[in-house]
């Protein structure tokens, strides 16, 4: 059964088989901007792929760091920075599954659902509100497309994450022997007793919080960023720089729109952090901040959280960019390639 998700009426023969748009004097179709290469659906499923494999294996990467900056915003006063932070767990918890790297299966699970939605939405809203948007306004309004995109796909894929992040942030930050570390455990554990940690949901509207300014600021900065690297410093036509080049550059433009991320969404993530403190199970957001400090929430773990989203988003790209070439798609920037 075919899941085309745009009406193809307009299109002739040759566009339904997944060419290019019909001849001139028909409708525009933001679909087949590059008509070598049409936003099929098994284009889609192609970067639902991309952004499963994106985000799942760099979050479960950086499973050392998460577990510090979690601590971080949830015990400044025993966890410092970050070295000091890896030192001290290391040396309380040790550094197997049930230390510096506890939570990494839920991570990987969440991350991996959230990502299938994150990057494989954001290419179908970006279409559709392009279509909607018609030619002229999409090319006036390519930049508010992106964010409505990237908005309306993590809307989406924070409900896909919520409860394995819920899993994840409890095993990170309660202290040793208070709370499962073994994902098959944790998970039982949260779930015998719902309403008292608020599973599997309850962090929903913090990670909106979160999740939906970081992906806005992750996607329209890099689409940004990227078009500036290809038309101020590598200028020549994008097809002429190596693969490698191309997704050097990919990875250069996530990281520096990885650090605005992480400015962006920190005091929402302080927050959810907060959540999984055992001495705020049930509380709600406002009294948890409250409780916290709203200067706290800006700045504790800070530092970590840039190093952490920048790596993390730059490494994302890099990722989704590199699957998308193998899969024939080409990296993203620089204009539709030529035949």
């Amino acid at each position: 059964m075919s899941i085309d998700l745009f009406p193809i009426d307009y299109l002739d023969k040759d566009c339904k088989e997944n060419k290019m748009p019909a001849a001139e004097g028909k409708v525009w179709d933001a679909r087949y901007k590059d008509p070598n290469i049409p936003h099929n659906t098994a284009y889609y499923l192609k970067c639902v792929g991309g952004g499963t494999l994106a985000c799942g294996l760099t979050h479960a990467a950086m499973c050392p760091i998460d577990v510090v900056k979690c601590n971080i915003q949830v015990y400044p006063e025993q966890y410092k920075g970050l070295i000091q932070g890896l030192k001290l767990l290391i040396s309380t918890e040790g550094t197997g599954s049930a230390g510096m790297w506890k939570g990494w299966l839920p991570t990987l699970l969440g991350y991996s659902a959230q990502g299938c939605f994150k990057f494989g939405l954001y290419e179908f809203f970006k279409d559709f509100y392009g279509n909607l948007a018609g030619e002229e306004n999409y090319k006036k309004y390519e930049g508010m497309i992106w964010l409505a995109g990237s908005a309306s796909a993590e809307f989406f894929a924070d409900i896909a994450l919520c409860p394995m992040e819920m899993v994840k942030v409890r095993v990170q930050v309660s202290p040793k022997g208070e709370f499962p570390t073994q994902f098959g455990a944790a998970l039982a554990a949260m779930n015998a007793d719902r309403a008292k940690y608020n599973f599997p949901f309850g962090s929903v509207v913090p990670l909106w919080s979160r999740q939906i300014p970081y992906t806005m600021a992750k996607f329209f900065f890099f689409e940004k960023v990227v078009r500036l690297f290809y038309s101020k410093v590598f200028t020549k036509p994008k097809e002429e720089y190596s693969k490698a080049t191309q997704l050097s550059i990919t990875f250069a433009s996530g990281y520096i729109a990885g650090v605005v991320c992480a400015i962006v969404s920190h005091p929402a993530d302080t927050l959810v952090s907060q959540a999984g403190k055992a001495k705020n199970a049930g509380k709600g957001f406002g009294q948890i901040a409250s409780e916290f400090g709203y200067s706290n929430l800006l700045t504790k773990g800070l530092g970590t959280r840039i190093i952490m989203i920048g790596t993390l988003t730059g490494l994302q790209w890099w990722i989704y960019d590199s699957y998308k070439v193998a899969m024939g798609l080409g990296s993203s920037g620089g204009g539709a390639a030529k035949k």
